[in-house]
């Protein structure tokens, strides 16, 4: 008789990659859809690998964070939701006639201002499908018809590790040239024609990814463009006055490119974390800290106001005396001293480990230890190595 042939793991079906962010995730825990505030965090901390990973499989952050016993501790307040709910409905009152003068005026002086014949598309539909099938209807109406349109809060969708993620801006408007603009309507005041940097620079990665969203639709039509420039809506000075200012995105957009093709590469990733890591929060504090940790991470203070990880990824950081935890810039300039102990080792004179004995930074630090030495001996103080850990207050 012919033996029949077993299945091995050779012949095995492979594990595709939807099939294995589940996994990771847990195979009864929902995906968490991607949302524009999240593609802007990636951007912003672009070589965090255990950033791109949770994110690319879904998972809940939050729930994860608090399972791990490190919950997120912020997040906007009620009354900052309902003054920017309240600001931004006084924006687009009057048929968004306010909107498109700020439009007009900021990005497209040359045009013929809008008028009564301004078009306000209906985008309702039943589900986000529907909703993002509408705004794409409505945009190539809109493109062809050469005139003044806003769409206030259109779906868009873009393609994320291979999912569709749906995302929501607060209006895109379209110029009678056939250009789309991004409109970011925020609370934070602009004073004097200017508004906080930080601010400004996260309302920036975040309108990029709605650049991003819009240019997959554009290029499936003929004569629509987007624009590299954003139009940001904030309160003038202390009032409630509407002013405006056009940001240029290129680079954020750039940036926000590179991290969404790294994320669908998310598999790169995946593949190389031990069989059987799983982020299901509803697993183990101990299981859970294991999982996390096979996945490297790029702390930074900045995370503290993006990534609902940050304080487990920041209690590890300082454990480890990774430079990183007091900031880029310091990681930067200390080289190949991968250690806060390294580092003040150097800065104390120290002689050189088998590890940093040719590293610029660390003999930089040395030397700077002993001119601070002769410097104070000269001047008949004691060297620093001896004086006491305490000193008396002299005050």
């Amino acid at each position: 008789m012919p033996r029949t042939a077993t299945p091995t793991a050779a012949t095995a079906p492979p594990t595709t990659l939807r099939q294995r962010l589940a996994d990771l995730r847990g195979s009864a825990v929902p995906p968490r859809p991607m949302d524009a505030r999240a593609l802007a965090a990636l951007a912003a901390n672009p070589g965090c690998g255990r950033r791109a990973l949770l994110d690319g499989a879904g998972v809940d952050k939050t729930r994860l964070a608090e399972a791990l016993g490190s919950p997120a501790a912020f997040g906007q307040s009620q009354f900052a939701i309902v003054r920017g709910n309240s600001f931004e409905a006084k924006v687009k009152g009057d048929g968004g006639a306010e909107l498109l003068r700020l439009v007009h005026d900021r990005l497209d002086a040359d045009a013929e201002p809008p008028g009564a014949d301004a078009r306000l598309p209906e985008l309702t539909a039943a589900g986000p499908e529907g909703r993002a099938a509408r705004t794409a209807l409505a945009l190539r109406e809109a493109t062809g018809a050469g005139a003044w349109s806003l769409l206030d809060h259109p779906m868009l969708a873009l393609e994320v590790a291979g999912t569709p993620a749906y995302l929501e801006p607060d209006a895109v408007v379209v110029h009678p040239d056939g250009r789309w603009t991004v409109v970011e309507i925020k609370s934070f005041p602009m004073i004097d024609g200017a508004a906080d940097s930080a601010k400004v620079g996260a309302a920036a990665r975040q309108a990029a990814v709605y650049v991003l969203a819009l240019e997959q639709t554009a290029a499936k039509l003929e004569g629509a463009r987007v624009d590299h420039r954003v139009l940001l809506v904030c309160p003038k000075d202390f009032s409630n006055l509407p002013t405006a200012a056009a940001v240029d995105v290129r680079r954020e957009r750039s940036v926000t490119r590179r991290q969404l093709e790294r994320l669908t590469r998310v598999e790169e990733l995946a593949g190389s974390l031990p069989e059987g890591t799983c982020f299901d929060p509803s697993r183990s504090a101990e299981e859970l800290t294991e999982a996390v940790s096979a996945v490297s991470a790029a702390y930074a203070p900045e995370c503290l106001a993006a990534c609902e990880l940050a304080f487990h990824c920041r209690q590890r950081s300082r454990a480890a005396g990774e430079p990183a935890a007091l900031g880029r810039s310091l990681r930067g300039e200390l080289g190949g001293l991968t250690t806060v102990e390294a580092a003040l080792t150097a800065a104390r004179g120290a002689e050189p480990g088998p590890g940093d004995a040719d590293d610029p930074t660390a003999a930089a630090l040395r030397r700077a230890a002993r001119l601070r030495a002769e410097a104070l001996e000269a001047a008949g103080a004691r060297p620093p190595h001896d004086a006491p850990e305490n000193p008396a207050c002299p005050c």
